[in-house]
């Protein structure tokens, strides 16, 4: 008898990763609702609102045929998916501050649309809207994420991952990222795995090829993982390990102090929040993507 996905602990890449940083973060990033509106809650930056508009629109071409899919203009569909994120809703101080960034993912686009590389080419979607398996239905985990690009080879009949990058520095060699990307692949549709990539849009017209993760190496460190959110949450003992709150606690311990200004819902029906200009200055060279 399959698992009760609602009983179940859902992990992904981002959850892992606020957990791996700070127990605190995961419960305030991925726990935690507002008690007066029932919502989550979040912290927008403008970095943040740069990498999530630029992925919207690259993201946007996979569910379009592939003759059609630069039909329309990239820079006209990023101008309507900004709105979005205009002003406060994206972080953003003044005109000038929130021009910079917008101009930066302007300059993304337009590499794509000079060097569209893999996007004009065959693509798989998968049909889930949030791609998700049963990491473990014994322990009662799912794990889940959205991958940004599957490039169908049909030589091999496979696909290959790709990952779009608007940060500055590149990814960890130690990041979880492509071992769950391998693993939710994988599982999720019938296609062998045959390669995975970075694309550094900031950075190259190239991409940047990665070497797959092994599956079974894969699970059980991601499931060794998922094994220790359980417990935190069934303790609920989501303590910051440097006691008096860390650097990714304590700006979303803001939100809870009343320090932060709320600047309406996202999609997800997340209350979002931003922080006074005197504190994001700290962080605002910082990519959080």
């Amino acid at each position: 008898m399959p698992g009760d996905k609602y009983k179940a602990v859902w992990v992904s890449h981002t959850s892992m990763s606020d957990f791996l940083k700070c127990p605190r973060s995961y419960f305030l990033k991925n726990v935690y609702k507002d008690p007066k509106t029932g919502h989550k809650v979040q912290l927008m930056a403008p970095a943040l609102a740069l990498g999530s508009v630029v992925h919207e629109v690259v993201e946007s071409l996979s569910t379009i045929p592939t003759k059609a899919r630069f039909k329309d203009s990239l820079l006209q569909k990023y101008e309507l998916a900004w709105k979005k994120v205009s002003g406060k809703k994206g972080g953003f101080h003044s005109r000038d501050e929130e021009e910079s960034y917008k101009e930066q993912g302007r300059t993304m686009l337009r590499r794509i649309i000079k060097n569209p590389g893999p996007l004009a080419r065959l693509s798989v979607k998968i049909r889930q809207d949030l791609p998700h398996y049963w990491l473990s239905e014994e322990d009662e985990i799912i794990l889940c994420g959205k991958i940004d690009w599957l490039e169908y080879l049909p030589d091999s009949d496979s696909v290959h991952i790709i990952d779009f990058k608007t940060s500055k520095k590149e990814e960890s060699t130690s990041s979880l990222q492509l071992p769950i990307y391998h693993l939710l692949v994988h599982n999720t549709q019938k296609r062998k795995v045959s390669g995975a990539s970075y694309w550094y849009l900031r950075l190259s017209d190239d991409l940047s090829p990665k070497e797959l993760p092994n599956l079974e190496a894969a699970h059980e460190e991601i499931l060794a993982i998922a094994k220790k959110i359980k417990v935190v949450r069934k303790l609920e003992n989501y303590t910051c390990p440097s006691g008096d709150g860390c650097f990714a606690c304590k700006p979303m311990e803001k939100i809870l102090r009343g320090e932060a200004e709320y600047v309406g819902e996202n999609d997800y029906r997340q209350d979002v929040y931003i922080l006074p200009e005197s504190s994001s200055k700290i962080s605002k060279e910082s990519d959080i993507l």
